[in-house]
């Protein structure tokens, strides 16, 4: 008898449904032990777990950019495949919190140009949302290649939200003309590399090469950003951006024309994702700098704005944790702790906000973690959620 086609998804595989056990050739790779004779759906549910087992297999932090998942040791089918399908919806619910954080500057920016009051948009640091947007440019490649939709789709809204407070900037003479042009060359030949690549419509000559782009722009930018935050206790320099950009071209034009080794080329491609990465780490870093020089400026830092940079950020954990993304889950869970969460300790300690406050967005925070941890110890069938945690950083 043919098998029968079932119209469910598992990672982008179709299943098949036989009403006899299949042949034990067609499961050789599998690591369950399967008998001769079996039912129709324990056949089904053996097949299942096969795909699962061929899908899932972890890989190290410098392939993280290559579309990875997790384990082999897989729990029940049915658990699996639920807490896949919710973090995917976490994933794509953090463009919500995401969102309001950057509509209301671009409001009160629209306002203040209606207004003809230009001048309080010289306030907000164009160079600090270039840099924003260059780091969501970056890991929305990172998720377009990883075909993570929902967490691409976060990374556009980032893109193109940023984008339009630069061109209030623009329109307000806060942001030079020439920087905004070339901006906007940058993010309209990004967006539409990343949508032919998703969809398929695009060389892996062209990939390539916009990738080699973000490395060498991500590695430049990076080191003279962290530079510049200690400024003026340290001197005012281009001098760490230009040798990292010099750094940049060599490593990718080595990797390119066969100099490296192979292990050296996946360290190489994996870098854009990092930095970018990395940019968004540096953020709160920056800002408990600037809280530690200038405590008095925390009166000025929204506690809502802070507690929805956690929640967008947190709801990326179950995700990143589900598929064993070590880079994803690091960046989400620094955001959450120390950008998110770190502020509003900072506005608890000088009595900013309420005790109460304070008490629900730690309770918040803890019980989510928690219930992100005891479902991918369930989904995979562990017996402990340091299981799930060894996995992220050995493997099965």
């Amino acid at each position: 008898m043919e098998p029968k086609s079932l119209a469910t998804s598992l990672g982008g595989h179709r299943l098949l449904i036989f009403p006899t056990c299949p042949p034990s050739s067609f499961l050789s790779t599998s690591r369950l032990p399967l008998k001769r004779t079996c039912s129709g759906v324990d056949g089904y549910r053996r097949l299942t777990l096969t795909r699962l087992n061929r899908r899932l297999v972890p890989v190290r932090a410098i392939d993280s950019d290559l579309p990875q998942q997790a384990s082999s040791g897989l729990g029940r089918v049915k658990e699996y495949e639920e807490w896949d399908s919710w973090t995917a919806k976490f994933s794509g619910a953090a463009n919500i919190p995401f969102l309001m954080l950057q509509l209301p500057q671009i409001i009160l920016n629209a306002q203040n140009l209606m207004a003809g009051n230009n001048t309080a948009l010289l306030a907000v640091p164009w160079l600090g949302m270039l840099t924003g947007l260059l780091g969501n440019l970056a890991l929305l490649s990172y998720f377009a290649k990883k075909r993570e939709k929902e967490a691409a789709v976060v990374q556009t809204l980032g893109v193109v939200s940023t984008y339009v407070v630069l061109a209030q900037l623009t329109m307000a003479e806060a942001m030079p003309m020439q920087s905004f042009v070339a901006t906007s060359v940058v993010v309209t030949i990004g967006l539409i590399l990343n949508c032919f690549f998703y969809f398929g419509k695009l060389s892996i000559t062209v990939w390539r090469l916009w990738e080699d782009f973000i490395t060498i722009g991500g590695l430049s930018v990076l080191p003279q950003i962290m530079w510049s935050t200690f400024v003026p206790l340290v001197p005012n320099s281009i001098l760490p951006g230009t040798t990292a950009f010099v750094i940049a071209v060599a490593a990718v034009i080595m990797a390119r024309t066969g100099k490296l080794s192979e292990e050296s080329v996946r360290f190489v491609g994996s870098l854009s994702g990092w930095t970018a990465t990395l940019m968004f780490m540096w953020m709160p870093v920056s800002q408990m700098w600037t809280n530690f020089l200038n405590p008095d400026n925390m009166r000025g830092l929204s506690a809502i704005t802070m507690i929805l940079a956690m929640m967008g950020n947190g709801l990326m954990i179950p995700r990143a944790l589900f598929i064993r993304d070590l880079m994803w889950l690091t960046g989400s869970i620094w955001a959450t702790l120390f950008y998110g969460y770190g502020n509003i300790l900072c506005l608890y300690l000088l009595n900013c906000t309420s005790k109460s406050f304070f008490a629900a967005a730690t309770i918040g925070l803890v019980s989510w973690i928690g219930l992100a941890l005891w479902r991918d110890t369930v989904a995979y069938g562990h017996n402990s959620p340091l299981s799930s945690l060894k996995e992220l950083f050995n493997g099965p």
